[in-house]
This record gives C-alpha cells, structure tokens and sequence, in this order.
C-alpha cells in the first residue's frame, strides 16, 4: 500500500505536537500491513461512500480516501475539528 499526502495533511502533521506525530507514524504503518486492525477502528465516514477515518488517538484522528492499493491522506488533528473538514 502507498500513502499520497495532501498539502492539508502535511500542514496539520507538520503542527502536531512531537508525540502526536509519532503516533500518526505508527498508524500509518499499521494501515500499510491491515486496514482491518482493530485499534485503528476504520470506518467509512458519514454522509460520504469516499471518505473514510481511522483513530489515531483517542483524541486524534486521520482521514483519506482509497483508490486501490493508494491512501490518500486528506486530514489528521483533533477528533471533532478534523471529523468536521475531513
């Protein structure tokens, strides 16, 4: 699997607090080996059939799209700010 950052998503990883960051690290290697992990509670989002979550923290999540074996990273941050503007 092969990860595509958005400028948005580098920006909010880029303002995350070190240990934060660290944790968003290791969630991204989790995605790569099983999508279906279940700390990483991945879930389609609301209202959209394209966008999906996964839990990072339990104060942080991440957002992306899937286009086959490509994520692309749209967001990450705060639950509700980052849930809000996926």
């Amino acid at each position: 699997m092969r990860f595509r950052y958005s400028d948005r998503f580098e920006r909010a990883h880029a303002n995350l607090r070190q240990e934060d960051a660290e944790r968003v690290d290791k969630t991204l290697r989790l995605l790569t080996s099983d999508l279906r992990h279940p700390g990483l509670r991945v879930k389609n989002m609301d209202g959209t059939d394209r966008i999906w979550e996964a839990r990072v923290s339990r104060s942080i999540r991440l957002t992306f799209e899937m286009h086959g074996e490509l994520l692309m990273l749209r967001n990450v941050g705060p639950h509700d700010a980052t849930l809000k503007n996926p």
